[in-house]
């Protein structure tokens, strides 16, 4: 990937969209932590490609510098993140100088209430901007979900900069319109992503069999994405019976019973893309009467749904519902008499985030990677029906579904179920 050529772009846009004002870029990545591994915060890895704690981005029409935190030479026995990061590897990268972001300090991470001495080079180089009248462009959305980490370090920095935040100017919508549409690069690798997916779901396919439990499903999901490279892209749902009218339900503990449904949402994120796709599977090996005329509704559902996903049509948008995805599928379950049971969105962006950057209110384009998933949720019947793919929007033309092989049609999906039968796992 070319991430000079991603930052370059990022800068030209900025610098087209707020002419009026000067002042450099400025990206920060997360603080870490001893006990969960770290993840890199996705807009400072599309502009880097770099996974490194308590780092920052300086961009400017001159210079593109990368700051890391001043470790002592021992954090290599602790972390493997990125101690190698040295001149010459950020030069591959394309940044023209590689600088500390303040003292050398002994901890091998840096925690979110880190010691100011830790950014004080940060420090004296946003101040030295306000003290000269120039802005500082960086991620720092107002709504209260987005981005929390990265605003956790800027407000930080706050404390002991006067009137940081005045200065500020949040660039949020210039990297999502950058990010929205996929490179081919991207593309293969939110493929792969959906590769490993279909065979998690796969194996959990053959787990499933009255008596087992949910957490042994889930067990067998993750298993797979570790064991080709990927991790859980999200909390998996493992959801039996009941429980599948709980959408973000991951408590994954309870047996799973004779003639329940169970909706398994699951998804891998490999080298940061992501896959999110669920699938309902009915435990038995077969649906019964009044779960196959539901299920069947629901793929109808997303397969009309999916034909007509093209540029020009919107996710959402209630002013315009014949040009809208999700009142389509709306208006589907309406004329069967289920809207009431159809409580969520039709899907979202997908990419370096699960529900990945996009302004909603514009409609599709080509090179879009977006989820489909119908749902209904009947907990007067105990039972929640969801199926959920990954599609590419392309043209003109029905998108093209990166999940195809998951199967779901009702006699591909019981005859999988059924294999594990005859097996004593």
């Amino acid at each position: 990937m070319n991430y000079k050529n991603r930052r370059d772009q990022l800068l030209d846009l900025v610098r087209t969209q707020h002419a009026s004002y000067q002042g450099p870029i400025v990206l920060f990545s997360p603080c870490d932590s001893a006990y969960r591994s770290f993840v890199q915060e996705s807009n400072f890895y599309y502009f880097s490609g770099i996974i490194e704690p308590a780092s920052v981005m300086v961009i400017s029409q001159d210079k593109q510098v990368f700051y890391k935190p001043a470790y002592t030479d021992t954090r290599a026995q602790w972390v493997d993140s990125a101690a190698d990061i040295t001149q010459n590897n950020i030069q591959e990268q394309g940044f023209d100088d590689l600088q500390v972001t303040g003292k050398i300090f002994p901890s091998v991470h840096v925690y979110p209430y880190f010691d100011y001495a830790t950014y004080e080079n940060i420090t004296a180089l946003l101040s030295d901007l306000i003290r000269d009248g120039k802005k500082i462009f960086t991620i720092y959305p107002s709504n209260s979900y987005q981005a929390i980490e990265i605003r956790a370090v800027v407000d930080r920095l706050a404390q002991v900069i006067p009137n940081l935040h005045d200065h500020i100017i949040d660039i949020s919508a210039q990297t999502a319109q950058l990010r929205r549409k996929k490179e081919m690069v991207e593309l293969e690798l939110l493929y792969k992503a959906a590769e490993i997916t279909a065979n998690a779901h796969q194996a959990a396919m053959h787990m499933l069999k009255p008596g087992r439990n949910e957490a042994e499903v889930q067990a067998t999901l993750e298993f797979v994405f570790a064991e080709q490279g990927a991790c859980a892209a999200y909390p998996s749902i493992v959801a039996g019976g009941p429980r599948g009218t709980i959408l973000h339900y991951s408590t994954n503990n309870q047996p799973l019973l004779d003639g329940q449904l169970v909706v398994v949402d699951a998804g891998a994120r490999y080298n940061y893309y992501c896959a999110d796709v669920t699938r309902t599977y009915p435990v038995s090996g077969k649906f019964t009467a009044e779960q196959k005329q539901l299920y069947e509704l629901v793929l109808e559902c997303q397969e009309l749904v999916a034909e007509q996903a093209k540029p020009g049509m919107w996710l959402s948008n209630k002013d315009e519902q014949e040009l809208s995805l999700h009142h389509i599928a709306l208006n589907f379950f309406k004329k069967h008499g289920y809207e009431k049971y159809f409580t969520h969105s039709i899907g979202h962006f997908l990419g370096l985030d699960v529900h990945d950057v996009g302004d909603v209110s514009r409609p599709l384009q080509e090179g879009d990677i977006i989820t489909i998933e119908p749902g209904l949720y009947i907990p007067e019947k105990q039972l929640g029906i969801r199926i959920e793919d990954n599609y590419w929007i392309v043209d003109q033309t029905t998108p093209v579904c990166l999940s195809e092989a998951i199967p779901k049609s009702i006699q591909a999906v019981e005859e999988m179920v059924q294999q594990s039968f005859d097996v004593d796992l």
